[in-house]
């Protein structure tokens, strides 16, 4: 089994493939405070609660967003299965051309969703990743990576409305039933979930305006199910592209 592990600002996603067939999802939360013991007991602890033996774990790839988090993350796989991880990054293999200002600069997150949409589905398409950021990433006809847009993702958003403002309370991240909200907290919430979904509608538009093409469009990440079934665009939802193209990486480079 291979176990890919999506190092996020938020949360790290922890998944494991026979093949190509992913057998578990987890998550847990992203602690740069968090040594390469603790983070190895957590991993094991998962891989228990998942009723996965360590023993099956042959291989692992990294994919990361938080730096601090890489040696400490190698280390703890180390510590916990006795094997080295693949990181994404420079000198990796992934199979997809990437043409923008600097190449080395594209998130690690990016090019594994990237890749597993390029194989995955039909280009030219547009792949949305709901995090900590929403990212929008073009890959044309060809299957090469062109460039990105990068908005404050959902939860920013709805941090950023109770506490940068002295009335607004903090509320939960779901669809009011009407988009007119008739007190303070629905309000919010048709701010926040439609306000994203008519924005990410916008966005698809000018995507097609820019590049002339009729786009497929493939949205992924924890937020995603909240968000999209509210655009009025068809859009393909596939929770887990990171760690699929995770896994395809990892086939890539052994």
């Amino acid at each position: 089994m291979v176990l890919c592990v999506d190092i996020g600002n938020s949360n790290i996603v922890l998944g494991g493939f026979d093949e190509e067939k992913l057998s578990f999802v987890s998550r847990i939360s992203t602690d740069t405070a968090k040594t390469e013991d603790e983070y190895a007991s957590i991993i094991l602890d998962v891989l228990s609660l998942k009723s996965v033996d360590r023993s099956c774990i042959d291989g692992c790839i990294i994919s990361s967003v938080v730096p601090p988090l890489n040696s400490v993350i190698k280390k703890a796989v180390k510590f916990a299965f006795g094997i080295d991880s693949l990181l994404v990054g420079p000198g990796i293999k992934t199979g997809l051309g990437i043409h923008c200002d600097n190449p080395a600069s594209v998130g690690s997150d990016i090019i594994c969703s990237c890749v597993a949409a390029n194989k995955l589905y039909e280009s030219p398409c547009l792949v949305i990743d709901m995090g900590t950021a929403t990212k929008m990433s073009l890959i044309d006809k060809n299957g090469t990576f062109v460039g990105v847009s990068i908005i404050p993702g959902v939860i920013m958003g709805l941090k950023a409305l109770s506490s940068g403002t002295a009335q607004l309370p903090q509320v939960s991240l779901e669809a009011p039933s009407h988009l007119i909200g008739k007190n303070t907290a629905d309000s919010m919430k048709s701010g926040v979930v439609y306000g994203n979904a008519s924005m990410i509608d916008g966005m698809i538009d000018r995507f097609c305006e820019e590049t002339g093409d009729t786009l497929r469009v493939i949205a992924t990440g924890g937020l995603c199910d909240t968000i999209i079934s509210f655009c009025k665009h068809r859009i393909t939802v596939d929770e887990h592209l990171v760690l699929k193209g995770l896994n395809i990486i990892y086939k890539k480079n052994t």
